[in-house]
């Protein structure tokens, strides 16, 4: 785990490491000391096993063996090497301070994994006999069905079979944990029983307490996140990302959740379009929404090249290293200012209530969150609006943080007002973003697609 902690918990600044992207697990390493000037305490690294006849990250054929895309230009080729790869590499993330996790993938393997001819039992059964492909309805419609014909679903039904199949990947876990991993991000983990998690993680930190386990659940229906909480993960991913700052919706899974475990936002990820593709390399929004992330959950997270303004999706079967892109821009200055004030702010690193103080059709959106573990509360005022600027009371700031105006304090990070940085060349970052703006009459000047953060000490 990271040292020199601070005196109050700190939720996770996750980099999502690609790994097909870079390629061989020494060219990770090469990474470490730019991820670590940003200000990033986790690296999540997707799988990195040995995938089945499709090439998928995600269709893990053999849990022991690298991908044959890692191993490096090395002569040495047996599992006793790689993992001396993997080991090399915790190691050297720790000396920089950064804790490492990687993707748990137990709902499902290949098709073609050795375990479906092996344990044949372990596995879901359609009528005919034959192993069964997981799939996904679209939520828009219905009718549209998407089998992943390349994988095999996992059957974590009460029956005799569980228990072996709760040994070995207990056995997977403290493999790698024995590798110096510190955390497992675990893949769609709604769709194992909560009762599943308990025993795994109950195992992991019976060998290594500090273990941290993140359960990704977008999408699933909320009872299925509910049957989660006896399992004990430490974190859970929210659907920030994909809220409108009008819906009561995000909100609402942010209260209904949170003493579950804390969540984590990002602004994008390994499956979604790249948001400078989707904006056009308009860096603007690739900070607002990277802020929004920081500011709305305990833990952030962002994957590799969100700060270069890369514009390639990431794909789990083809993205190789020869996809490494010229920058759009640079926005890694302001990365680290955001995580270093995320760090030094205890309101930032807690799922604190949270509630929006403006009404749903106000062009000014404001989310008050209060600590639970001290008199700290926050109040971020978000202009959304492409277009138009916003001003909003300092006066009523005041009134909705309950504080003095002497107790207001802006910790709102450098900005550089909506310029994209000159390809090559790293943007020139100036402070206090609209601040030198703000009207005589005590009014909070928001330009178009911006935050400002405030806090108050009582």
């Amino acid at each position: 785990m990271p040292s020199n902690q601070p005196s109050f918990p700190q939720g996770p600044r996750i980099y999502n490491l690609f790994p097909t992207l870079l390629g061989p697990i020494e060219r990770w390493t090469e990474r470490l000391p730019e991820i670590a000037q940003m200000g990033f305490d986790w690296i999540f690294v997707n799988p990195f096993h040995l995938p089945g006849q499709s090439g998928s990250l995600y269709a893990v054929k053999d849990y022991y063996r690298l991908h044959p895309a890692l191993s490096g230009d090395s002569d040495l080729s047996d599992d006793g090497d790689d993992d001396e790869r993997l080991r090399a590499f915790t190691k050297a993330a720790s000396d920089a301070g950064i804790a490492v996790m990687m993707d748990l993938v137990v709902n499902h393997t290949a098709l073609d994994s050795d375990l479906v001819t092996e344990h044949p039992d372990w596995y879901v059964h359609d009528d005919d006999g034959s192993v069964h492909s997981p799939s996904a309805t679209d939520l828009d419609d219905p009718e549209i069905v998407t089998v992943w014909e390349d994988l095999a679903q996992l059957d974590y039904s009460e029956r005799p079979e569980r228990e072996a199949m709760i040994d070995f990947f207990s056995e997977v876990i403290r493999h790698y944990t024995a590798l110096g991993f510190s955390g497992f991000r675990c893949d769609a983990a709604y769709q194992l029983p909560g009762k599943v998690w308990q025993v795994l993680i109950e195992r992991a930190r019976e060998a290594a307490p500090e273990t941290r386990f993140f359960a990704e659940t977008l999408g699933a229906p909320p009872d299925d996140i509910e049957q989660l909480r006896p399992a004990g993960f430490d974190y859970l991913f929210n659907s920030a990302k994909w809220w409108d700052f009008r819906a009561d919706w995000l909100l609402d899974q942010y209260q209904r959740f949170r003493d579950l475990a804390p969540s984590i936002a990002f602004p994008e990820s390994h499956d979604t379009t790249r948001l400078a593709e989707e904006s056009d390399s308009d860096s603007r929004e690739s900070r607002f929404w990277y802020l929004f992330a920081a500011v709305f959950s305990t833990g952030l997270m962002m994957p590799i090249g969100y700060e270069l303004g890369f514009r390639r999706g990431l794909h789990v079967v083809e993205t190789r290293p020869q996809h490494w892109e010229e920058p759009s821009f640079y926005i890694r200055d302001f990365i680290a200012q955001v995580n270093a004030i995320k760090a030094e702010t205890p309101v930032l690193n807690e799922e604190g209530a949270q509630e929006r103080f403006t009404a749903a059709d106000e062009p000014m959106v404001g989310l008050l969150r209060r600590s639970h573990r001290q008199a700290q509360r926050s109040a971020v005022l978000i202009n959304p609006d492409t277009e138009e600027a916003q001003e909003y009371s300092r006066d009523r700031l005041t009134d909705v943080l309950d504080c003095a105006a002497d107790q207001l304090q802006e910790i709102t990070p450098a900005s550089n007002d909506g310029a994209n940085g000159e390809a090559g060349k790293p943007n020139a970052e100036k402070t206090g973003e609209g601040t030198a703006n703000d009207s005589p009459a005590s009014a909070i000047h928001l330009p178009p697609r911006s935050l400002r953060i405030f806090i108050a000490n009582h």
